[in-house]
């Protein structure tokens, strides 16, 4: 029974998809178990531990029995695990009593639970890594699609809330687009420096294996058996790696939490700048027919934050007690599962909420003539500075937008009518000072270059 929004079966579309909740099953968990120890000893094997034959005699065992194994273990497991604290010594006893037993008392050699669980987790969070790429790239091609289409729409920019100077939607498109091709850099080096083998006995030493190079060895060809890299030294207890990939997902969810945001605030009916797409009955009340809710936005800003507890649990579980912790790791078998929902979920829901986004292009231009020019405070004084000083104008330009919102008039109106302007400005250079289409700085020119780098 289902006790966590994300694997309800009411509200886990929304926090998730059926894809990533493949990848931390219990069932996936369990065979990823498998797989890694049918790995070792197929590493150990290649080595020379275990006998040559031991290898594939036990990576064959594992797979022979595995659907009647799966179909029943689930029970006994719990049950063992229970008792355990950990499913690894019950998981044991079944593999060994699923094998030949000639080749049984192979399996598991020289290894501790912690390698086996770390290595299954390692399996499971290089998937999820790759669902979350995915659809960081699909992602990138939405907000490069809007930056492009809308490069020169303009709009009001924003700030506390404010109108602030002119912008253009593209330009706000292309700076989410920035932070998405940084998350794509930064999973580039995660794929390289935390996606690592874990094998190093009861202390992270191997000393089971002997005291040369041999432990060594078997470490380095399981990264290849299992595709992983191959660490200098044990990581059991510098979990550094973990809360790393942690914190990315959060700061992916910051990301979309941002853009979220930005989407429902456009969204209100006074804003109307933007609507996602529209599906019939998304979004609707159950009182108010006329409502049509920003769903997606909504839960992908209730995940950005659940994103962020959960790499807070990451940085926790670092914190160990010498050669095994006494508790932390605990942590992390909640917060990995947790986070690589939510965080597939969270860019699915945004690729769906931007990928057939609504813009609004004229609520946008008669939002940003709204203000009667005040919007372009800057622009006039920064045209009026080289004749009044920055200070002298920003003085000036202060008291005329003050005028022109107690007098509801225009600003241009009111500058028209300073008798000390008329001498250093024309009424043709005052009227493009107050033109908010000539006031768009680089926005433009920074939109071409984002364009550029989303290849």
């Amino acid at each position: 029974m289902a006790v966590s929004a994300l694997d309800s079966r009411i509200f886990r579309n929304l926090f998730g998809t059926q894809e990533i909740r493949d990848i931390f099953t219990d069932e996936a968990y369990v065979q990823s178990l498998i797989e890694v120890e049918a790995a070792l000893a197929r590493a150990e094997a290649t080595v020379g531990v275990i006998p040559a034959e031991a290898g594939k005699a036990i990576t064959d065992a594992f797979a022979s029995l595995q659907i009647e194994y799966v179909a029943n273990i689930y029970e006994r497991l719990a049950i063992e695990t229970d008792i355990v604290g950990y499913p690894v010594l019950p998981l044991v006893r079944q593999l060994v009593e699923g094998t030949p037993d000639e080749m049984a008392k192979y399996i598991h050699w020289g290894a501790t639970t912690q390698d086996i669980q770390d290595d299954a987790s390692m399996l499971q969070i290089k998937r999820g890594v790759s669902l979350v790429k995915r659809e960081l790239e699909i992602l990138k091609g939405v907000l490069k699609g809007l930056a492009v289409t809308h490069r020169d729409t303009p709009m009001a920019g924003r700030t506390h809330l404010q109108h602030a100077l002119p912008c253009t939607f593209g330009y706000k498109c292309a700076v989410y687009l920035s932070s998405i091709l940084r998350h794509l850099e930064r999973i580039e080096e995660i794929e390289q420096r935390c996606l690592l083998v874990q094998f190093g006995g009861a202390a992270g030493t191997i000393a089971a294996l002997g005291a040369d190079d041999t432990g060594l060895r078997v470490r380095e060809q399981l990264a290849t058996e299992l595709g992983l890299k191959n660490p200098d030294i044990t990581w059991h207890v510098a979990r550094d790696n973990i809360a790393e990939i942690l914190n990315f997902l959060a700061l992916v969810g910051g990301t979309l939490g941002k853009i979220a945001l930005d989407v429902m605030i456009m969204s209100s009916n006074e804003f109307d700048e933007v609507s996602e797409p529209f599906v019939p009955h998304r979004g609707a009340s159950s009182t108010m027919p006329q409502k049509r809710n920003p769903i997606s936005s909504e839960v992908i800003l209730a995940a950005s934050k659940m994103l962020r507890a959960n790499a807070s649990l990451g940085l926790d579980a670092m914190v160990t007690d010498f050669e095994r912790a006494s508790g932390p790791w605990h942590l992390e078998w909640v917060a990995i599962p947790d986070a690589f929902v939510t965080a597939v979920g969270a860019l699915h829901q945004t690729n769906f909420a931007l990928g057939g986004l609504v813009v609004k292009v004229d609520s946008m231009r008669r939002n940003l003539y709204s203000t009667k020019g005040l919007i372009v405070g800057e622009a006039v004084m920064m045209g009026l500075a080289p004749h009044l000083g920055r200070q002298g104008a920003h003085d000036l330009v202060y008291e005329a937008c003050k005028s022109a919102i107690e007098q509801n008039r225009t600003l241009l109106e009111v500058l028209e009518e300073i008798p000390s302007l008329a001498g250093i400005t024309t009424p043709e250079q005052l009227a493009a000072f107050c033109d908010p289409l000539k006031y768009m700085g680089a926005s433009q020119l920074m939109v071409d270059g984002m364009v550029r780098r989303a290849v």
